[in-house]
């Protein structure tokens, strides 16, 4: 049986002080992190069938459980659906979640884990290329208003006093995740030693089907033509939108406030235009051209892009 904790024993760790834990140049959220846990990720032993998705906060983590449990079930829908979780997170949790390291030695294969931890506190296995490692990018403007609208949505995380504070933080990297410059080059910077599929939420957006079909050719997969389109059906924004296990509104209240809004917001590119200043547009663009100089990743900014 998997001892894999859920949402549900979520519960037994919230204690609501918003408080982020500095530890090993990382922070953690007090009450639904531990760091004596956390540590014990870097040990583990890595299977060849386990598959990590990380990405820093707000860059399609949820997008991607979706596409990857469907793709372990050959597009069948019924599958998933009939395990009797109250999301996906349930059935490809947080590695880091307090009691999830733990949990994940005796958990069956295919291990299927998702993070927004950074290189070096993940399984140092991970650099003998077993396993693999699927990194989700997306472009910081838009993750940084996603993240600001989840804010008053995770009861695990303080509510942002306005859009101009949460800015500030987020550039300064006073969030959980730490700074978006720093996760992204630290996991690009070892891509080849590791087992790796770098995408982005942006190429996503414009071919799921090109992206999913990429995803199934990493993984080793084989699906039909068929079971192929009902991934990719079932994995777009419309669809993951109805379907309670994508959309996370089963996900108990005391851990998600539905009164501040949905978990699956808008799912676009360039949602930042509607939020940023022209001056906060200026500042963020010339520490992104100073952060990113050395490092030749290129982002879509907005659907013209």
């Amino acid at each position: 049986m998997n001892s894999v904790l859920t949402f549900r024993d979520m519960n037994d760790h919230q204690d609501h002080d918003f408080e982020l834990v500095p530890h090993r140049g990382f922070t953690l959220i007090k009450g639904t992190h531990d760091p004596d846990d956390v540590d014990l990720i870097h040990d583990l032993e890595v299977r060849d069938s386990d598959v990590f998705v990380v990405t820093y906060p707000k860059s399609g983590t949820i997008w991607m459980q979706q596409i990857l449990l469907l793709i372990e079930a050959k597009g069948d829908v019924k599958a998933i659906s009939g395990k009797g979780k109250l999301s996906n997170g349930d059935l490809m949790p947080w590695l880091e979640l307090t009691g999830h390291s733990r949990a994940f030695a005796a958990a069956p294969s295919p291990r299927l884990r998702v993070t927004h931890l950074p290189y070096h506190l993940m399984p140092a296995a991970l650099t003998q290329r077993k396993g693999k490692v699927i990194y989700i990018a997306r472009n910081p403007k838009d993750v940084l208003v996603s993240y600001f609208h989840f804010h008053k949505l995770a009861t695990m995380l303080e509510t942002p006093k306005s859009f101009d504070e949460f800015f500030d933080k987020f550039m300064t990297g006073d969030v959980y995740g730490c700074r978006w410059f720093e996760h992204i080059k630290t996991w690009y910077s070892h891509r080849e030693e590791l087992n790796m599929l770098f995408i982005t939420y942006e190429e996503m957006i414009r071919d799921l089907h090109s992206s999913v079909r990429n995803i199934v050719a990493f993984l080793g997969k084989e699906l039909t033509e068929e079971q192929l389109e009902s991934v990719v059906k079932h994995s777009t924004f419309d669809i993951m939108r109805k379907m309670p296990l994508a959309n996370y509104e089963q996900v108990p209240g005391d851990l998600l406030n539905h009164h501040q809004g949905k978990f699956m917001r808008k799912g676009k590119v360039g949602d930042w235009k509607s939020h940023f200043t022209v001056a906060q547009s200026e500042t963020f663009d010339k520490v992104f051209q100073e952060e990113m100089k050395d490092f030749p990743l290129s982002f879509v900014w907005d659907t013209e892009g």
